[in-house]
């Protein structure tokens, strides 16, 4: 079996590995035609892992040194020849000692280059401001009446009658899940979410010490008779529950089942932690909140981070005003206050309606970049909403998702397993959550989406190993 000699030691192994494989073919002594041992073999020879491997052999393919045949293996390529030019962006570097570049496909944000031209005229106004002051100084409990009235204009497109005293401003969604979790459930007390769900929910209750259990899902989120079965066995003190667009799956809930969750959240006597963050992408416009089915129970989120920019880190929380003076309290014991100068512009934007104008912006990008998917994934098992930022994919057999993510991550596209969503870890996942929005240009996505569809159509994984 040819094992390599390494010997370049600044550099990742996975380009010595590649650069070995050049030296070797130009010195003859792996001849064209000649099979190279499998991932597996090779990892176990060098001790190291198969995705390094994996990565090794595509840089090679690459640079036109091998060739793989489905169900046979990879080969010294006979005829050398240049693979068809990744984008730009993608090009090794010139420094051996640089990684080259993954499109990450695992985050979920707004398209950056949109937001950030309106975002430049909202700061110089913020600067020369009256109110600039004022957001310089400690806000009381709750964040400013001015700010917090802001919060409720934002709110009312999807609670029509919110009021700014019930709202309380958060360093972001997920501070707001950090302070409703604490400030509302006790240290034991049992915790429901969707079997996938975000993994800020998984950590947040582990390290408050909360136990979580995932409810058995379908199309829509929730199936309600699996949360009856489960409350009529256990005491939940919280549901936590995307409705919208969830995440991972994208799941929607309907009119008709957001009310048979409340419904049962009533008869159990439980609350509801509705985090909306994705609702402004909704394709049904008409949708109501989960929160406004049981608004005595439930504790409304959302935030401007999805809609307008990651670094906007301003949440709000639409509480009944009996749960208010535990969640101010929260947000005091945990930050004291959420930046007043970040509030004030938050506050600004949506004043000026310029929220709104960035939301069609990027549900209009959101939608475009749906169709490209569409296209480059044609056949495949996908799960996606017609503005969603992402989508799920459901991989055929034999993948098993972790499979799958290393293996694309080798090819330079970076996307998260599903069994990194797993409320519960049981047994391996065969889905993938594929954020559409991160890369920056078409080409990228386009390239990306094309490498994803061709590991995908690899009818035995284990060729790679």
């Amino acid at each position: 079996m040819w094992v390599p000699q390494l010997n370049a030691f600044n550099q990742p192994v996975y380009l010595s590995i590649a650069d070995a494989l050049e030296r070797d073919i130009a010195s003859g002594q792996l001849k064209p035609g000649e099979r190279l041992p499998t991932l597996r073999e090779l990892a176990q020879g060098l001790q190291v892992t198969p995705g390094t491997v994996s990565r090794a052999y595509g840089e090679a393919q690459r640079r036109g040194l091998l060739q793989g045949e489905v169900g046979r293996g990879t080969y010294v390529r006979a005829t050398p020849r240049a693979e068809p030019p990744a984008p730009e962006s993608l090009v090794r570097p010139a420094s051996l000692s640089a990684e080259p570049r993954v499109l990450d496909l695992s985050i979920i944000k707004p398209a950056g280059d949109t937001a950030s031209t309106w975002l430049r005229g909202a700061l110089v106004e913020l600067a020369n401001g009256t109110d600039f002051a004022q957001s310089l100084d400690y806000a009381p409990d709750g964040g400013h009446p001015a700010h917090r009235e802001a919060g409720a204009q934002w709110l009312r497109h999807s609670l029509p009658e919110a009021t700014w005293q019930q709202v309380v401003i958060t360093a972001g969604a997920q501070h707001g899940l950090l302070v409703a979790i604490s400030a509302l459930t006790e240290s034991n007390d049992l915790i429901l979410c969707e079997s996938l769900c975000y993994p800020g929910i998984i950590s947040l209750a582990h390290s408050l010490q909360r136990r979580l259990r995932g409810v058995e899902m379908d199309e829509e989120g929730i199936i309600p008779a699996s949360l009856r079965e489960l409350c009529q066995r256990e005491r939940p003190a919280m549901l936590v529950c995307v409705a919208t667009c969830q995440n991972p799956t994208t799941a929607t809930m309907s009119h008709r089942r957001r009310a048979e969750i409340a419904a049962i959240a009533e008869e159990f006597d439980f609350l509801i932690l509705d985090d909306d963050i994705y609702g402004f992408l909704a394709a049904d416009t008409t949708l109501r909140p989960l929160a406004s089915y049981a608004p005595e129970r439930s504790v409304y989120l959302t935030s401007l981070s999805k809609s307008v920019l990651p670094a906007l880190r301003i949440g709000y929380l639409y509480s009944p005003p009996r749960l208010l003076s535990r969640l101010t309290a929260m947000v005091r014991s945990s930050v004291w206050m959420p930046s007043p100068l970040t509030a004030q512009l938050a506050s600004n934007i949506i004043a000026q309606g310029l929220d709104q104008r960035l939301v069609q912006l990027q549900r209009d990008e959101a939608a475009k970049r749906q169709a490209l998917a569409r296209e480059l994934l044609p056949g495949l098992k996908i799960k996606a909403e017609p503005h969603s930022y992402h989508l799920w994919l459901e991989l055929p057999e034999p993948w098993s998702a972790d499979e799958f993510a290393t293996l694309a991550r080798a090819q330079g596209v970076k996307v998260l397993s599903g069994s990194q969503f797993q409320a519960q870890r049981s047994g391996g996942s065969r889905g993938v959550r594929v954020v559409l929005m991160s890369p920056t240009r078409e080409d990228e996505l386009r390239f990306a989406l094309t490498q994803l569809a061709s590991l995908v159509g690899v009818a035995d994984p284990r060729r790679f190993y």
